[in-house]
This record gives C-alpha cells, structure tokens and sequence, in this order.
C-alpha cells in the first residue's frame, strides 16, 4: 500500500512528575530529511530520535518537536550555594576595602555570579526524560504513517482510475490502427498508379515497400509495452515497500511509448488520442510527487 509524504502526527507520555509531547509534520521531499527542536536536556539525543523516524519512514521532509514540562509542586529547582556567596562576599568586601568604597556588598552584586544559584541535580532526570519522549515519539510515528497511508489509499484510487483511462485510449488506438494499415496500403498503392500511369508497376517492390509502411505504421508493439507498464504500475502500488522512485520511473517509460505512438501514426484520432493519454500521463506525475 503506497503512503502519501504530508501528514501530521503525535504522542504524549507522562510518568513522575513529567509530561512529554512530541508532534512531527512531513512534507515533500525526495530524501529523507529530519529538522528537530528540542529541549537542552535531550540535544545529545538528536541522533536516537532520528535513527527512530528512519526505521519507519523513507522520504518527506519531516520536522520534530518535543515539549518536556515538570512538575515541581511550586519548587523552584535551584539552590544556593552556600559556600560560593560567603567566598564572593568576603572577595568583594576586600575589594571595596582595597579601593575605598564607601558602599557596602549587596544581595543584588552576589547575585552576579552564576555559582550563587546553581541548579539541583535531579538524579537519573536525563534517563526519564528520554524514556517518555522516545514513547512519544513512537506514538507520534505511528500516528504520521497512519495519516499517511489514509491519505495515500485516496492516491491509490486516483491513480487506479488513470490507469484505466489510458487501458481505454489503447484499446482505442489500437482498433483505429488495425483500421489504418489496410486503408493506407489502398492510398498509397493508388497514389502510385496515379503517378507512374502507363509505366509497369513492379508488384514485388511494391509489395516490399507497403509491408515496410506497414510495419512503420503498426504500434502494436508499442501499446503491449504501455500495457505492461500499466501492470507493473498496479503492482508497485499494491507493494508494501516504498514505490515513489520505481512509478516515477514507469510514468516516464509510459510517457516515451505515446510519444513512439504519436510520430508512428498519422491518423488525426490517434493523435488525439495520444494527447489524452499524455495529459492523464501528467497528471499522474504531478500526482506521485506526494508519494513516497
């Protein structure tokens, strides 16, 4: 079943205190290209959560974004560091004694070192942290794919009803060929005939060129090569490997047959026919640029 490459997904985890959201939106794109935003805590993470998404998605431009919010019960998840404000206070008085200062030290100078107020080490929070995001995040995954496949089963319909529109154009093509040939063996033979007149025809040659006119004008071979391309198109659909590249591949082979069927013929209806099968043809393309 092939998969559209937009969709949106996303999961939540919580456990002790932590609340973790992960959302992922893809877009378009001929490679696999992953963009995050992360908290600070898990930026040494950004290679796992990558390799997550690559399990399960082959192409689209994907771009991930995980909120970790704790829960500290009004706790401000700093302390002071005792030791350090006694050793700047005792620092900045010898100074203000050294200069002569009049002003004495205030909470607001101790403040300006960072060493004052330092955060709580919260033991194994890293660990927690990435045991619910990567939870999310798989949740987040799996709801993406289900989004994209949802939206590619609607592509597969389209593309199915296409297919059917260009079998129809062949076999269109294909009877008004078989109609051709012998009508155009009739002009040329009586074309001929005009022109030489009284002067012997010599059958055999004849009969060599309207074979070779015959063989140039007949695009059987053609419309069987078309057909199967059609079939390995269907096929791929119905694949559940990623199908992008290989129909991009058969929309072009199908693409250089009605061309072949085009310069062969010299029938008007063919040639109308020829334009239909190419504007199906790109729509198709345009089409499979959403797939992956």
């Amino acid at each position: 079943m092939i998969a559209s490459m937009t969709g949106y997904g996303r999961g939540e985890a919580a456990a002790k205190g932590i609340t973790v959201a992960v959302e992922l939106r893809s877009v378009n794109s001929r490679f696999l290209e992953v963009s995050t935003r992360l908290p600070r805590s898990l930026s040494n993470r950004e290679n796992e959560i990558k390799e997550i998404i690559r399990k399960k998605i082959s192409r689209g431009k994907i771009n991930m974004l995980a909120v970790v919010e704790h829960e500290n019960d009004g706790d401000i998840p700093v302390r002071v560091n005792v030791s350090a404000a006694k050793g700047y206070y005792k620092l900045l008085n010898n100074l203000r004694k050294a200069v002569k200062i009049r002003e004495s030290v205030k909470l607001e100078h101790l403040l300006q070192f960072s060493e004052v107020m330092e955060p709580l080490e919260i033991e194994n929070t890293d660990d927690k942290e990435w045991a619910l995001v990567s939870k999310a995040l798989e949740q987040a995954v799996d709801s993406l794919l289900m989004m994209k496949r949802n939206e590619g089963a609607e592509l597969d319909n389209d593309f199915r009803h296409r297919i059917g529109i260009l079998e129809e154009k062949l076999t269109q093509i294909e009877k008004i060929s078989v109609q051709q040939i012998p009508n155009e063996r009739i002009r040329l033979r009586e074309r001929i005939q005009q022109l030489l007149e009284k002067e012997t025809i010599d059958e055999g040659r004849l009969e060599m060129e309207l074979a070779m006119m015959a063989d140039r004008l007949d695009v059987t071979e053609e419309c069987v090569r078309f057909r199967s391309h059609n079939k390995f198109f269907l096929e791929a659909l119905a694949n559940d490997e990623a199908a992008g590249r290989k129909l991009n591949f058969l929309i072009q082979e199908m693409n250089r047959e009605a061309n072949t069927i085009g310069s062969k013929s010299s029938a008007a209806e063919i040639a109308h026919l020829v334009v239909n099968i190419k504007e199906e043809i790109e729509r198709i393309r345009e089409q499979l640029q959403n797939i992956e």
